[in-house]
């Protein structure tokens, strides 16, 4: 299990990669380094839109979350019932998981939060249908990750962020 400083480190390197690779797409990106609650990063085109962005990184095979954060939980008995999806933390937040590999390979997968919580909600609820909705180790645990795998099809999508950057700008 990695370290409070290599978790640190690690979530640097992805704002920062994903920084530079807005700023390769024509934004200017402001990291945040965790001290905003609900983005890290806050990228504007030189027309002045801007987007939110949530960065999540790893060096190991999945990101780890507390499926409370996507979708409200009820408990019945041991059984846990899933109900209403939650908000998203910030309206339009897009999201750039992160894997870091050797020097040069990084992975990036780039969505809408909403996206993101249909993908843990889903599987979360498969999940608890397979358990007859009991966790078997522990029924208080809400955890769900995710893995590269389920996120194939968000690999290098770089026009989710600048097709909305050219979509918000339709509108001024």
């Amino acid at each position: 299990m990695a370290s409070g400083p290599s978790m640190q480190l690690a979530k640097q390197i992805g704002e920062y990669l994903t920084a530079a690779e807005l700023c390769r797409r024509g934004y200017v990106a402001a990291t945040f380094s965790g001290n905003v609650p609900h983005y890290d990063i806050l990228a504007s085109d030189m027309k002045g839109s801007k987007v939110a962005i949530q960065v999540k990184s790893i060096r190991g095979y999945s990101w780890q979350f507390d499926a409370r954060k996507f979708i409200n939980i009820m408990k019945s008995g041991k059984r846990q019932v899933p109900g209403k999806l939650m908000d998203p933390p910030y309206p339009d937040l897009f999201c750039v998981f992160v894997t870091i590999d050797e020097y040069g390979s990084d992975q990036f997968y780039i969505f809408k939060w909403t996206d993101l919580q249909k993908i843990i909600v889903s599987s979360y609820k498969e999940w608890l249908k397979k358990h007859n909705g009991v966790r078997p180790k522990n029924e208080d645990s809400y955890h769900s990750s995710v893995s590269p795998s389920d996120l194939v099809k968000y690999k290098d999508k770089w026009e989710v962020i600048t097709g909305y950057k050219e979509k918000s700008a339709q509108h001024l």
